[in-house]
């Protein structure tokens, strides 16, 4: 037990400190000696100590070690510049922890726990040694473990600063030791109730629990001997906040808990960990829903293990941890173990490969917690090619390197970017061109009506340095005649949907197949031929297809579902009935492809209509236990439908619909025409044969466009 430090003298004596070289440690001595030397320090000697000692146990080296003490004992810095000089990474070390100071302010001026994600990001932009942060979370832990002699309000701020910023960055890098505390020490303090409740569900039933554990411990112990598995077996500890955490996402109580007997099982290498897993398995029998494999895909932290959970001793839950040595030294200890490990090893590149990939990893969105991936980020830019300005309120907003004020005006929102006439930095008038960096505070000065101007495009005026930026100008701009496009797309886009009798459909979800944000957008691509009426037809009837497989229809079902009827023998397979006769409705002619329901008549059978038929829709209504799902059968032969078409009454008219309705390898069964001398046009009604509605969507297309046809459109 190392006894607790009073006094700064003491502190150097810390073995922590004893790989520092001897001079320095003199040199540091004599300034400890100094009268006032313990002035400006921001902590007491026992939190400083405490830092160092965490460290040590990262295995930090000199430098990071020497920062610790200079930034917790200002006055030391004295003896480091009289004596052996500072060194480019010692300054880089002690800045970070100077500007990190800007962060747990911005941090303190938010009322809620707001854009914390942001607050990180501006943490590591503005740090330019990685091993900042660590010192950070060691000063944090010991900052923590001391937080109960502080007032109530200063012991709340410093739990939610902890639990907001760094217990996350500890998650991030893998530092499971820290993570786990602060999140433990942060729980304590924001809601002491439920942590008290929970320690002490913990610590009625530890004795069992140990008596349970060493039992467990033992039998595992013989059964992997008896198969030549070297391996060192631990109980685990189970923290309160991850216990609470676990209560809250699986809606459980204490109780139900699977993990709250668990052991550790470390082996030699990976082959060892699967047959261990298989050891577990054959002794005890798993529960299938709380297995996971993080070696063959680790967490986003790059943590690996096995964990399994089984029906153990006296039919009581236990939870199994399975991985190798190396991978709990790196589960224990995260970026620390390569530290460890880097001398002597010829992992330099390795390492370096590590050290590139935690700063991806502290570039990435979203908690660590969750299991997104980094992979296919191949063209992301890493936290040295961002910026990270500030609103007046103190809110991060996330800029590329070289962004200016006009770019962070359009990041807030669009219309705060096409209303800006100014803005300051820091309080200070600005043009629209200045650049930003990593902490300025920013605020847009606007007017009442936008009023965006092209030279904010032009690369050479240097207003705009991202590409989200300049398309939100653009926008604007092609946006001054959408007014017409959107008119003319959706004369365009009404016509063809009509004519496939589509008119009633809902366009929100193909508007969105085709990167349009609304209905409008989607009428403007149609009008400057982006997309093409035919396309969106065809979408849609996909759509409709595709929501009526799983539970068309969605209507009450007599009795369950019975596929009867035999392939190649009719056009349908119908659901729940007999060999009864199947038949097409009259009314909506539904063509193989579309939605489709059936009603069983009294006399007829089953008639099969389209599914937004409205008599249909009726019937249903007036009789829900009639109605009967029906899907599209494999048979061949084509299926009947009506087409109606109004032409000028020109020569060799019926000639080329005939032609063109062969040349599409359709059948004309029937033909009927009424002609209007007065008007000069004449109406027919053909009854064809098609395959499916593919084919009838291309007819309908060809038939309009021939000459004199002005409407081609499939009636019912």
């Amino acid at each position: 037990m190392v006894p607790p430090v009073h006094d700064i003298a003491t502190l150097l004596q810390r073995p922590a400190l004893q790989a520092l070289p001897a001079p320095l440690r003199h040199a540091l001595a004599e300034a400890a000696a100094q009268d006032g030397a313990d002035a400006g320090m921001p902590d007491p000697v026992g939190v400083a100590a405490d830092t160092l000692d965490t460290l040590a146990a990262l295995s930090a080296d000199g430098d990071v070690m020497l920062a610790a003490l200079l930034y917790a004992v200002p006055a030391l810095q004295s003896a480091v510049r009289s004596g052996t000089g500072m060194s480019a990474a010692l300054a880089d070390l002690r800045e970070g922890q100077a500007a990190a100071a800007q962060v747990w302010a911005l941090h303190a001026e938010q009322e809620r726990s707001v854009n914390t994600e942001g607050l990180r990001r501006l943490l590591l932009a503005i740090v330019r040694d990685l091993r900042v942060v660590t010192i950070l979370l060691a000063r944090q832990l010991a900052r923590m473990r001391a937080a109960g002699a502080l007032p109530e309000p200063e012991r709340q701020a410093l739990a939610r600063l902890t639990r907001d910023i760094h217990a996350p960055l500890a998650n991030r890098l893998g530092i499971w030791q820290l993570k786990w505390e602060l999140e433990d020490l942060a729980f304590r303090y924001l809601q002491p109730q439920v942590y008290k409740q929970i320690a002490t569900q913990l610590d009625e039933k530890r004795t069992g629990r140990e008596r349970y554990i060493a039992a467990v411990i033992a039998s595992l112990q013989k059964a992997l001997a008896e198969h030549g598995i070297r391996a060192e077996i631990s109980g685990r500890p189970k923290h309160i906040y991850s216990i609470w955490r676990k209560m809250q996402r699986k809606q459980v109580g204490f109780d139900e808990l699977y993990d709250l007997r668990a052991v550790r099982i470390a082996v030699d290498d990976v082959a060892a960990c699967y047959a261990a897993l298989g050891v577990v398995h054959a002794l005890w029998v798993p529960i299938p829903s709380e297995f996971d494999d993080y070696i063959a895909r680790p967490k986003a932290n790059d943590y690996r293990s096995l964990h399994t959970a089984v029906v153990g001793p006296e039919g009581r839950t236990l939870e199994v941890q399975i991985r190798t040595h190396e991978m709990h030294a790196q589960a224990e200890l995260g970026v620390a173990a390569h530290w460890k490990y880097k001398e002597g090893k010829g992992g330099g590149d390795a390492f370096d490969r590590k050290i590139a990939w935690m700063r991806r990893l502290l570039e990435g969105s979203g908690e660590a917690t969750g299991e997104g991936t980094l992979a296919g980020d191949l063209d992301a830019e890493l936290v040295e090619d961002r910026v990270y300005a500030l609103t007046p309120k103190g809110e991060v907003v996330d800029l590329p390197r070289g962004g200016t004020v006009l770019d962070f005006a359009y990041h807030v929102h669009t219309m705060v970017g096409h209303r800006t006439r100014g803005a300051k930095v820091n309080g200070r008038i600005v043009p629209l061109n200045h650049v930003l960096r990593s902490g300025d505070r920013v605020e847009i000065l606007t007017s009442k009506e936008p009023e965006p101007r092209r030279d904010w495009l032009l690369p050479a005026n240097g207003f705009l340095a991202s590409g989200r930026s300049r398309d939100k100008v653009r926008a604007w701009f092609h946006k001054l005649d959408r007014t017409r496009n959107l008119q003319a797309g959706r004369e365009l886009l009404e016509k063809e949907l009509k004519r496939l009798g589509l008119h009633q459909a809902d366009l929100a979800g193909v508007a969105k197949k085709f990167h349009a944000d609304s209905i409008d957008d989607l009428y403007i691509q149609v009008a400057l031929g982006d997309v093409g009426p035919h396309q969106v037809g065809r979408a849609l009837h996909e759509e409709q297809r595709a929501a009526a497989e799983p539970d068309a229809p969605a209507l009450p079902v007599r009795r369950p579902p019975r596929r009867v009827a035999a392939p190649g023998k009719s056009k349908f397979t119908v659901q729940g009935v007999g060999n009864l006769l199947v038949q097409l409705a009259r009314c909506c002619q539904p063509v193989p492809g579309e939605p489709i329901a059936g009603y069983l008549t009294r006399v007829r059978g089953v008639t099969v209509h389209r599914a937004d038929c409205a008599s249909f829709a009726r019937l249903a209504a007036a009789s829900p236990q009639r109605v009967l799902p029906v899907e599209w059968g494999q048979a061949g032969g084509g299926y009947e439908v009506d087409v109606q078409v109004t032409a000028l009454d020109r020569k060799w008219l019926l000639k080329d619909i005939t032609t063109l309705i062969a040349q599409e390898e359709a059948n004309v069964l029937d033909i009927n025409s009424q002609g209007n001398r007065a008007s000069g046009r004449v109406h027919l009604r053909l009854r064809l044969k098609v395959a499916d509605f593919g084919q009838l969507s291309t007819l309908l297309g060809k038939l309009d466009a021939l000459p004199g046809v002005e409407d081609a459109r499939r009636s019912g």
